[in-house]
């Protein structure tokens, strides 16, 4: 099973970074997530391809026109926040309000109860696991947050799977997809989405590909934007992580999808058996 993904982000929306942090210094870089998106949308149309895409409701405000068009080609849509900030930065009480407030702007424009979510960069770990149980309380049934490794922000290196489970708290229940990893050296990485996948020669990519069962991908606009400014005072090794890779990306990721099968969240949701797979506890974490 191999699940396509794309949050919807502008190039700008770089998280832990001085520069990229606030509404008011976004309002000073160009946009370009329409043309992104469009260039996306265009390379799913040419394959028939479906897949799912987790939006920021800021961006859907600005750009309602993007919603409609993703809705227009059949695609899924989920909440990716409305300021995209990390959840451990934020109380309990803004991470629900930062929610609510997505969920509703996404919902008004689109016509749909919202019902899936991702966290910006991945950002729900140990220590926040009280997202999981705000996200169930305020009507969310399917999650994509969890990054079963280690990163530079976010990163849930404890939990205890990288394949699609059940989250339970308090009597509610949740279905999560997290990102998959692979292994090398002992050591768990991921290769599936972003700087990641950009990093990832394809013959190794191919590989690992045909030896998983479980394929969660995870892709920005920017990953396929070749033109695009470089973030002010971005550190170097971030430049190589958000940077690296461009040029190629498009023709790497065209190839991933003619080579292999991918499906769509909603289309995932449908072919798993939710009763075979593992319950994971939130009460095991400490959340009481």
């Amino acid at each position: 099973m191999h699940i396509l993904t794309f949050d919807i982000e502008e190039w700008y929306h770089i998280l832990n970074h001085s520069e990229t942090r606030t509404e008011t210094q976004w309002m000073s870089f160009k946009p370009r997530i329409e043309e992104n998106t469009d260039r996306i949308l265009q390379l799913l149309s040419d394959r028939h391809q479906k897949a799912t895409f987790f939006v920021i409701s800021w961006i859907a405000e600005r750009h309602p026109s993007i919603v409609k068009k993703i809705l227009s080609e059949g695609h899924d849509i989920g909440v990716h926040s409305h300021h995209h900030q990390l959840i451990f930065e934020q109380s309990r009480e803004e991470f629900r309000e930062d929610l609510k407030r997505a969920k509703g702007i996404l919902s008004d424009l689109s016509g749909k109860a919202m019902t899936m979510y991702r966290a910006p960069g991945f950002s729900i770990d140990k220590q926040t696991i009280w997202a999981l149980e705000v996200l169930m309380e305020e009507g969310i049934e399917v999650d994509a947050s969890i990054f079963p490794a280690t990163r530079m922000h976010g990163g849930f290196a404890d939990f205890p799977t990288s394949k699609p489970c059940v989250v339970e708290y308090n009597g509610l229940q949740l279905k999560e997809f997290p990102v998959n990893t692979s292994s090398w050296l002992g050591h768990r990485f991921v290769f599936s989405g972003g700087g990641y996948f950009r990093a990832t020669p394809y013959p190794m990519l191919r590989r690992i590909s045909r030896q998983a069962d479980y394929l969660m991908t995870y892709f920005h606009p920017r990953d396929f934007d070749a033109g695009q400014p470089l973030v002010p005072k971005l550190p170097l090794h971030r430049q190589w992580m958000s940077y690296h890779g461009l040029r190629g990306s498009k023709r790497k990721l065209e190839r991933w999808l003619d080579e292999f099968s991918f499906i769509d969240i909603a289309t995932a949701i449908k072919q798993i058996d939710w009763n075979k797979q593992p319950v994971v506890k939130l009460e095991e974490f400490g959340l009481k």
